[in-house]
Parts: C-alpha cells; structure tokens; sequence
C-alpha cells in the first residue's frame, strides 16, 4: 500500500509543490505547524531515518541541500528556519516515508513543545 507521499509523488493526490529535483520533492504541509511548513521528500520511499542506509547517502544529502533552499525561497535564510526529522512513533512520525520538515516564520523555542 502506498502512503500518502507517494501518492503525492505519484500526482495521484494534490499537493501545493514549491520545488522540485530527479530525487526529491518539496510541498506545503497541510497542517502546518508554522507560517512556512514544507515538507522535503526523497521520490524513492525511506521508511524512515533509521532505516537509511549507505547506499541512500547521496539523496540524504540532497534533502538537507534541498531544505535550505526551500527555506530560502520561503524568505527564512535571514531570519533563520528550524530543520526536523522524525523517526518512529516516539518521535513523532506519522507517515513512515522519511522526510524533512522545513519550519520558519515565527520565533522557535528551545526544546520544542
């Protein structure tokens, strides 16, 4: 079964998509949990962090490459933007499909809430 990122990847479910690379694809979380929330997506499902391996290590990197231009184009490269991956239920994930959340526009705390 596929999960709801590779649908969007697929173009079987809209998404909002600000950028897009061969390996990657950035789009607006629909429940955003800042005024800029994007979501950096590998195209080859990762289950999750944890679950990368050696072979991954380029599109790994990609996605961190990628995140900081998303957050550029957002207008966050001032003012500064937070990175987050979650990795299992504990940590919160809850689309096994690893991505990077890209949040800005706002004041973020230390620890997060």
């Amino acid at each position: 079964m596929k999960t709801v990122f590779e649908k969007i990847i697929d173009r079987e479910l809209p998404a909002d998509v600000v950028a897009e690379g061969d390996r990657w694809i950035a789009f607006r979380d629909i429940h955003p949990a800042a005024p800029a929330h994007v979501l950096v997506v590998p195209k080859k499902p990762i289950a999750r962090l944890a679950a990368a391996t050696s072979a991954e290590q380029g599109v790994l990197g990609e996605l961190l490459l990628a995140a900081a231009e998303v957050a550029r184009r957002e207008g966050l490269g001032e003012s500064g933007f937070r990175i987050v991956i979650n990795n299992g239920p504990d940590g919160g994930e809850t689309v096994p499909h690893l991505h990077v959340h890209v949040l800005g526009g706002r004041a973020m705390n230390w620890p997060p809430g």
